[in-house]
């Protein structure tokens, strides 16, 4: 049976889960789900056509399932779905998707959002991410699984950011970023891969050494970029990791593609292309 605070307001028709534990002074719509054991622990607002996986744990302040921030929002019935396992700290806010950016805005498993964090509308995020404080996506934002946001960053509207790809703290993101890159700067450019990220998923130092090398010859070597992505494809044939990165920049399609600062430098050195992403 749930808990539910005697200040909390479920409206009829909500759907609450076994275990589940609803504290002081919540506000929970008619058409929110939550799941087994999920956790509210007090002043969290849920509303619109939202689902809360098992087992998140969501702390105060925090808005999900509102509107779209978007003038083409047309009020319709559209969705917020979150996964199990979360960990959504105070004044996190998460919206619905819209009618034409395909209706929902999707949050998968054990992610953990820190406080002030925003997903927009239609985002979809994979699971094991973390987002530091205030941390924000703009609207239609992809994020793969175990990607790691920087405090205060910024990710501009319909950016993809690869799997275990980091973002530096107080960084402005435009453009999309590939798996495994570690991104720096006020307006953010490559500065190699997320190495430690990468050692903490268990690759292996072959693994590592492989995707050092793509990235040199695609971002750091001679001739125009398309030719240094031809080559790639050649030489790294068969090579799953090298494989993710590729497809992954031949599916971009709504913003372009971040590279390094300096494209045309030799690479000197395990230095250069190792970045320093935790």
């Amino acid at each position: 049976m749930a808990a539910i605070d005697p200040t909390a307001r479920v409206a009829e028709g909500a759907a609450i889960g076994p275990q589940a534990t609803i504290g002081p002074y919540c506000v929970i719509g008619p058409n929110v789900t939550l799941g087994e054991g999920c956790t509210l622990v007090a002043h969290v607002h849920v509303t619109g056509h939202t689902s809360i996986g098992p087992r998140t744990k969501i702390y105060p302040f925090t808005s999900l399932g509102t509107p779209p921030q978007s003038v083409k929002y047309r009020g319709g019935p559209t969705r917020l779905e979150i996964g199990a396992g979360c960990d959504i700290r105070e004044h996190v806010t998460m919206n619905l998707g819209t009618e034409d950016g395909g209706g929902l805005t999707r949050v998968g498993d054990r992610g953990f959002f820190m406080v002030g964090t925003h997903v927009g509308h239609d985002c979809h995020v994979g699971d094991d991410v973390i987002l530091a404080n205030n941390a924000v996506l703009g609207g239609h934002v992809t994020l793969g699984n175990r990607v790691v946001l920087g405090g205060a960053s910024a990710i501009h509207q319909f950016v993809r950011i690869g799997e275990s790809a980091m973002v530096s703290g107080v960084s402005g993101v435009g453009a999309d970023i590939i798996p495994f890159g570690f991104a720096i700067g006020q307006r953010a450019v490559l500065d190699g891969l997320n190495v430690v990220g990468m050692r903490r998923r268990g690759l292996t130092r072959d693994d590592i050494r492989r995707l050092r090398n793509a990235y040199r010859a695609l971002f750091l070597g001679p001739g125009a970029f398309r030719e240094r992505l031809a080559r790639v494809e050649r030489e790294f044939a068969g090579d799953a990791l090298v494989g993710t990165v590729l497809d992954f920049i031949r599916a971009g399609q709504n913003r372009p593609l971040m590279h390094a600062a300096v494209e045309s430098a030799p690479a000197s050195g395990d230095d250069t292309a190792s970045g320093s992403g935790s």
